[in-house]
């Protein structure tokens, strides 16, 4: 029976729901801006500054190598700051987690190259790595699940959308910087200090979010939750993986596609584009700056449509649409000697436009799976998870290949699995938007 105390007046959570969609959103745009830049700098820069090799694939794929070592430590940092959130509140996990983020990123910064310390140098910037994924394992399901509890039932899927959009802000600011930074530098500068310059200003803007978030209170479903007499458990992953395995895996099968779908565009092409295809790294960043925009507008469609036609019919639609495109893309930029400019254009943005709507569709569809005693736990162990297998691996795994087969197909035919990976989760958990938070 459903708690008196849950049921905050539509008046007051309206009042603070605009606050807490900037708080979290700025949050997580810079979070993201620090986790993207890392992996845009892998793709375009890191090769040669941490990793020499004589084969500049090689050193890539070394890059790459950190760069999954902070997927692997997501799903830790989710249960680390989950059972923070499901303990002792999603606002305090959120400041933490942003806290540690803003460090970390600003010491990449400042790590000397391998030819100022040698192995020292991917020594740190895997330690860093590390730290940045157990951040951004905390901050996801924090941000969603604030947005997700205080917003009504019926618009629920289109305000938990704009935390997930913090996702192409984050994007649009890192590859936008280090375009600027790019074009306004000589090659040599860029790549001997001027990068570093970009992972400098997450000071600046962690100080911004961190003020907004301070002014945000608590989600009203949490409380009402804590001050029940009923007790909660005392290990939130203990019960998680005890009573809510389905779940877990349901929503891992659910986001694999949709990080394999967006990391084939973010970061593989970046790679792709320049090692292997001889496209100016100013070109291939400025299209992805492009794309980004699109993409941060397709996830809030993808909420707004969710909350009209249900969280599985949009995230399916995706789904579909980006195994389409995925194979006919990535084709299109392996034909011919160059890539037109059009061509990338197009083919990154149409693709993170899929991912888009995949993810806003599926904004709310993750704090709907679990009770709020364990809600932050499951969701982000589920999400996380999904960041290993559809993240981390897609972008490795594709410069594997390309590097033992010479052809994108093998790409191809690993995140159409994802794809259908996610197609069949989403059909077996069935549609959740109508449910209550607070009775699940």
């Amino acid at each position: 029976m459903k708690n008196p105390a849950s049921a905050e007046p539509v008046t007051r959570r309206s009042r603070e729901l605009p606050k807490v969609v900037a708080a979290s959103m700025s949050g997580t745009a810079i979070e993201f801006y620090d986790f993207f830049l890392y992996g845009t700098a892998a793709a375009t820069i890191f090769g040669t500054v941490f990793f020499p090799a004589d084969d500049p694939l090689v050193g890539t794929l070394a890059a790459f190598g950190t760069y999954a070592v902070g997927f692997v430590a997501r799903p830790l940092g989710g249960v680390l700051f989950g059972q923070i959130g499901d303990r002792l509140g999603r606002k305090r996990a959120l400041m933490t987690s942003l806290a540690i983020m803003g460090a970390t990123t600003v010491l990449i910064g400042l790590v000397p190259s391998y030819a100022s310390i040698g192995v020292l140098a991917p020594i740190l910037l895997t330690v860093l790595r590390i730290l940045q994924g157990l951040a951004l394992g905390g901050e996801w399901g924090g941000a969603i699940l604030l947005i997700a509890e205080h917003a009504g039932q019926r618009r629920r899927g289109f305000w938990a959308s704009w935390a997930q959009a913090g996702g192409p802000l984050g994007s649009l600011l890192s590859t936008g910087v280090l375009a600027i930074l790019a074009a306004v530098l000589p090659a040599s500068e860029f790549s001997d200090w001027g990068w570093r310059v970009a992972f400098l200003l997450s000071a600046v803007l962690i100080v911004i979010a961190y003020v907004l978030r301070r002014a945000v209170e608590e989600s009203p479903v949490y409380r009402a939750a804590a001050a029940q007499p009923v007790a909660r458990p005392k290990s939130p992953l203990r019960e998680v993986l005890r009573t809510h395995r389905k779940a877990v895996l349901l929503s891992f099968g659910a986001c694999a596609g949709e990080k394999a779908t967006y990391y084939t565009f973010g970061i593989f092409a970046l790679s792709y584009l320049v090692d292997e295809r001889g496209v100016a790294r100013g070109e291939v960043l400025n299209a992805l700056t492009v794309a980004s925009v699109f993409w941060f507008l397709s996830m809030l469609a993808g909420g707004w449509l969710s909350d009209r036609f249900g969280r599985r019919t949009i995230t399916v639609l995706g789904a579909l649409g980006a195994a389409i495109w995925i194979p006919l893309s990535l084709a299109w930029l392996a034909h011919g000697q160059v890539p037109s400019t059009t061509a990338i254009l197009v083919s990154l943005t149409v693709g993170v436009v899929f991912d888009g709507v995949i993810t806003g569709g599926q904004a709310a569809f993750f704090a709907e799976l679990f009770p709020t005693s364990v809600r932050c736990t499951g969701a982000s162990l589920g999400y996380q998870l999904a960041g290993i297998v559809g993240g981390s691996l897609t972008p490795i795994v594709g410069v594997a290949l390309l590097a033992a087969t010479g052809s994108v197909v093998p790409v191809v035919l690993f995140v159409l699995a994802m794809l259908a990976l996610t197609v069949v989760a989403m059909t077996i958990a069935g549609e959740t938007r109508h449910r209550t938070l607070d009775d699940i």
